[in-house]
């Protein structure tokens, strides 16, 4: 596992994994943690544990942790922000194509893109939905899914759970 350092929070991210999450940018706790959705209230790490992705609930402490199973966490902006709506979208756009190197880098058979605002603003697919993307991102399959956020209410745990299980396929 390879733990970049040039980045506020670091990319937990090994070659080959089976699933590369994305989230939008670090919160400013978890910035000031040094740990993947480190706030209370966000659903990352349940849903994953739920989903059957991790044989239990990890705390965002153990977030270099995920390599162990197939998983890795790396974010579309680098910016920790109070919010995701703080950034613009020139940087969105610069994230897009940083992490399509992070992506042909690594190989990872599938990129989670956690949030579909975000990719419609950073890929420039404004009528892009949930699911799997037709195009691959840096070699990989791509989907967007639901951000877990606990500001995001549209889906529930079980909701995510339900769709983060589908990465992984048969």
């Amino acid at each position: 596992m390879e733990r970049t350092t040039a980045k506020p929070l670091r990319d937990v991210i090994a070659p080959g994994l089976d699933v590369l999450f994305c989230g939008i940018n670090p919160s400013l706790l978890s910035a000031a943690r040094g740990h993947h959705f480190a706030r209370p209230g966000n659903r990352f790490w349940p849903a994953l544990h739920l989903a059957g992705l991790t044989p239990r609930r990890l705390a965002p402490e153990e977030d270099g942790e995920l390599p162990r199973y197939g998983l890795g966490v790396t974010n579309l902006v680098d910016r920790p922000t109070r919010a995701a709506a703080e950034l613009d979208p020139v940087e969105l756009r610069a994230g897009a194509v940083a992490l399509a190197e992070l992506v042909a880098r690594y190989r990872p058979r599938v990129l989670a893109v956690l949030g579909i605002t975000a990719w419609r603003r950073a890929f420039d697919r404004p009528r892009a939905t949930t699911g799997p993307q037709p195009e691959r991102i840096g070699g990989a399959a791509t989907w967007v899914v639901p951000n877990p956020s606990g500001l995001n209410a549209h889906h529930q745990l079980p909701d995510l759970a339900r769709i983060y299980g589908q990465l992984r396929g048969p």
